[in-house]
């Protein structure tokens, strides 16, 4: 007999235009205590952390804030302190994937709750059970739990560069190249697989598609599709218990790219390059994602993505070096010749 799985996901989810000012109700309806802290940077502070304090204090709420500038280690320990210090019973974090980030890993290792207040929809990380943090120079995903509750406000996160958005779409399409090398391992590999799971990531990523055109008006309407989508994905790796739903040779790649690039671009945009050339090694409709990524604005190749060729290459032969638990269409690697025909064929390089 199989060991019973659970499947840890939000218990409350609220979106749409002006939801912020709710937080106060959400928070009395979840079995939270009354002594809050805020988890923001400086501009997202300004943008919606100060009147997310406002509304927890009106709602009799005790609530104390910390202004962080980076994601790594040091932070999370910072925010630790102080919420020790000052009796934290759980935690906001308001923000883009910084600040959620931060406040996701922070809140579990206190075992605390935490609420997800995104001020922009750039990765799927909103309601996931992921967290990225740097560990020295590495980005390193941490398992962590989802959000007790999510509470995205579209007009909020229609202020922010449009370029945010863009990179979340190219996030999300990339769930269609994860998918299909999750597929790969489990027949593979006899990996663990929930068909639950792949649909709605695939789902989430075929939201994009379909609504490629839209999206780039960039509209109330069209925020909102994404930041659905974005947290389906989520939802998805939640009931996988891991981040094979959204996180496959595309990843890997972006990753690799973090690491050897100068300067690397977003890593939405990274892993919508990366899904093209994934999708051509994999056989699949490479164009279609393609021509996805060209209409909503995402970067497709290496001079729109500010890198250059020799990166590109770089990173599709040591890619599969990141995470060698994880099998994907990469197998073993790459050899230097085929990295350059796959970024050469896709028009990425």
């Amino acid at each position: 007999m199989k060991e019973p799985k659970r499947i840890e996901l939000p218990c409350e989810i609220l979106m749409g235009p002006g939801v912020i000012d709710q937080i106060g109700e959400v928070c009395g309806r979840l079995p939270l205590g009354k002594r809050s802290m805020i988890i923001a940077d400086e501009k997202t502070f300004e943008i919606a952390g100060a009147r997310v304090r406002d509304t927890l204090k009106s709602s009799g709420f005790k609530v104390c804030y910390i202004l962080i500038e980076k994601s790594d280690m040091e932070t999370v320990k910072a925010v630790r302190n102080l919420a020790r210090r000052k009796n934290v019973e759980f935690m906001l974090g308001v923000g883009g994937g910084k600040c959620v980030d931060v406040a996701k890993l922070a809140s579990f290792e206190e075992g605390k709750p935490f609420l997800s207040v995104p001020t922009a929809a750039s990765h799927d990380g909103i309601a996931s059970a992921r967290a990225s943090i740097k560990g020295g120079k590495k980005l390193t995903s941490i398992g962590t739990r989802p959000p007790i509750a999510v509470v995205a406000d579209t007009l909020i996160i229609k202020l922010a560069p449009y370029r945010l958005l863009a990179s979340g779409c190219g996030d999300l399409v990339a769930n269609i190249t994860a998918v299909r090398d999750w597929e790969l391992a489990h027949r593979l590999r006899g990996e663990a697989f929930s068909e639950y799971a792949a649909a709605l990531s695939s789902m989430s990523a075929q939201l994009i598609i379909k609504n490629a055109a839209m999206i780039k008006k960039h509209t109330e309407e069209s925020v909102r599709k994404v930041v659905k989508a974005l947290i389906s994905s989520g939802v998805a790796m939640g009931i996988a218990g891991s981040s094979r739903p959204a996180s496959g040779s595309e990843h890997l790649f972006s990753h690799a790219l973090d690491q050897i690039a100068p300067q690397p671009a977003l890593h939405g945009e990274q892993c919508g390059v990366g899904a093209i050339m994934m999708s051509y090694l994999q056989g699949g409709n490479w164009r279609k994602i393609r021509t996805a990524l060209k209409t909503i604005g995402c970067p497709i190749n290496a001079n729109e993505l500010g890198i250059e060729p020799r990166y590109i290459v770089e990173a599709l032969v040591t890619a599969h070096k990141i995470r060698p638990d994880r099998y994907t269409i990469l197998g073993d690697g790459l050899s230097r010749r085929k990295a350059e025909e796959v970024a050469s064929t896709t028009g990425v390089i």
